[in-house]
């Protein structure tokens, strides 16, 4: 069952006017990731990928992102739109964070610019930003989105958006 659409305000664009399947975006907004202090990623060419009901993920270019803080992981996972993924951990000032950025070392054509961006989960960072505002991270654990106050909902992830 499809839900309301939240009203658009001025300013704002509607995950539910995103198109399925999904689509890459190129981008020049400004995106920043800071977790424990430390400049983890900082970029103004992300690209975003869009989805009927979720909030961007967005995906920063390998030379964008602070040398030696991502570690690989041994998780995969497969998209039907994408392909195959793989996951990297994060280490930051003698932490680590296990799982918290993924990349498509060989995307489907359709995603060919996503080749080797990573994403991260921003419900595990201190700071996600894009154009100096904090994200919100999409509900629900599972998905990677970034709610801004330019998107409107509501977001996949909730309680009861399984068959959206």
């Amino acid at each position: 069952m499809r839900p309301s659409p939240d009203p658009v305000r001025p300013g704002q664009e509607s995950v539910w006017d995103y198109p399925r399947p999904a689509v890459a975006v190129a981008s020049d907004r400004h995106v920043r990731i800071e977790h424990r202090g430390i400049v983890v990623a900082d970029t103004r060419r992300p690209v975003r990928t869009l989805e009927t009901s979720h909030p961007p993920s967005w995906y920063i270019p390998p030379a964008d992102i602070t040398p030696g803080v991502l570690i690989p992981s041994d998780r995969r996972s497969f998209c039907e739109w994408k392909g195959p993924a793989v996951y990297w951990h994060l280490e930051v000032a003698g932490v680590r964070l296990n799982d918290v950025a993924w990349s498509y070392p060989h995307p489907t054509p359709g995603f060919a610019m996503l080749r080797d961006h990573v994403a991260f989960y921003a419900a595990s960072l201190d700071r996600c930003l894009v154009d100096g505002t904090q994200v919100v991270p999409q509900p629900g654990g599972f998905y990677g989105g970034w709610i801004t106050p330019d998107v409107a909902g509501p977001f996949k992830g909730v309680p009861g958006s399984m068959g959206w």
